[in-house]
């Protein structure tokens, strides 16, 4: 496939997204339309741009190892969005794209001149993808949130862990990835909306701790219907077993997962216990729940005996679902990630091969690619505003001077 970046080609090949704001939540919900081929054009803040330059404890070559993938397939250009020239220079930019992604704080834009409404007057087809902690709505939208703000309120943090101890987070910003899906599906959605119905664009607006909300399954009606809270279970979900890690002889865990009677049953005739499945304790998904504690005593004890890759090639053999916990190492070992090709290695400018994660999900007529890592700062001024805007290299030597751009 050719340079999908181009705006022509690629599944999303001629949707050009404007995408402002910083960290994680918007840039993610870029960096997904930009896997797909849409022109993404990155504004910055001239001098040190997005914060995500510097994220990051670990660096190679003086460079960010964050910022090569979060900001990969997009152009990148700076301008002063608190200045007025700033600002018209972004309405101009607007008026001839599909797409624009903000996180700021609500009222932010609408301060700039770059409310929906003002923007919508010249670019009635635009689709505004807004992502903040609360939703442009409610009593909590002016407050700061961020993702881990968003996990708590949501009701994830809450379930996640061990009763006995504090609430943990996860070692990703989940939150903010998940309200960056969000958006990334409410502006396709918005697009195909615009494409068949009308023309008209319209603002998806999306709260961090509502994409949580939306994955945590049925805790609100068990409470509200009948009085049960979910809390923090470790690593089992009470009454569903055997789900759970199972220790071997070499000092691993393997994650074993045959909840179902059909699966059950497969596993303890691999586990040389048929009689397991006619067991009254074990014969039934309600009793196995009631038995969770004896029945994970028994399987922890024949995995004990027993490395972890013996115990992985059992289950295979047996059709039972099973794994390791993955670390990078492992994933960069593994022949299913190979085969997959879940790891790419685009070149970059300064680090050269630089590993990461491949485009999900995959499309079998027009895949998405990682064509470049993430760019230099305003790298693509020149080409920008110089095609979309028309300005000649006089002028932006005269916007640059002014730090307007």
């Amino acid at each position: 496939m050719g340079d999908a970046g181009d705006g022509k080609t690629g599944a999303l090949g001629g949707v050009r997204v404007i995408e402002m704001g910083s960290l994680l939540a918007g840039p993610f919900c870029g960096q997904l339309l930009a896997d797909f081929g849409a022109e993404v054009i990155k504004v910055e803040p001239p001098g040190k741009g997005d914060p995500m330059r510097e994220w990051g404890r670990h660096r190679k070559e003086g460079r960010t190892l964050w910022w090569p993938i979060i900001a990969r397939n997009k152009k990148s250009v700076t301008l002063n969005l608190r200045e007025e020239e700033g600002q018209g220079l972004a309405r101009k930019l607007i008026a001839g794209a599909d797409v624009v992604v903000e996180n700021f704080r609500p009222g932010t834009m609408e301060r700039w001149g770059l409310g929906y409404e003002r923007l919508s007057e010249t670019n009635p087809g635009l689709v505004m993808v807004r992502v903040s902690g609360y939703g442009q709505t409610g009593p909590y939208k002016d407050r700061a949130g961020f993702g881990a703000i968003g996990e708590a309120m949501g009701g994830l943090r809450h379930v996640t862990g061990f009763a006995d101890r504090p609430p943990p987070r996860s070692g990703i910003s989940l939150g903010d990835s998940l309200a960056a899906t969000f958006g990334a599906l409410g502006a396709m959605t918005a697009l195909y909306h615009r494409e068949a119905h009308g023309g008209r664009g319209q603002v998806v607006d999306v709260g961090i701790y509502e994409a949580v909300l939306a994955l945590m399954e049925s805790t609100i009606p068990e409470y509200e219907l009948t009085g049960h809270a979910r809390g923090r279970t470790g690593t089992v979900l009470p009454f569903v077993a055997p789900a759970n890690l199972y220790p071997t002889s070499d000092g691993d865990y393997v994650l074993i997962s045959a909840n179902a009677d059909t699966v059950f049953g497969r596993l303890a005739k691999a586990m040389d216990h048929p009689e397991w499945a006619e067991d009254e304790r074990f014969a039934t998904h309600h009793a196995r729940g009631e038995n969770m504690e004896g029945l994970d005593a028994m399987i922890s004890g024949w995995t004990k005996e027993r490395t972890g890759r013996e115990v992985l090639e059992i289950m295979a053999e047996a059709g039972v679902p099973a794994g390791k916990i993955f670390t990078v190492e492992d994933m960069l070992e593994d022949p299913q990630y190979e085969a997959r090709g879940n790891v790419v290695r685009p070149e970059d400018p300064r680090i050269g091969p630089f590993p990461m994660q491949n485009v999900v999900p995959r499309l079998t007529e027009t895949p998405g690619e990682v064509r470049w890592t993430g760019p230099a700062l305003g790298q693509h001024n020149e080409e920008v505003y110089g095609e979309v805007l028309g300005l000649g290299k006089e002028d932006l030597d005269d916007l640059l001077n002014r730090g307007i751009i």
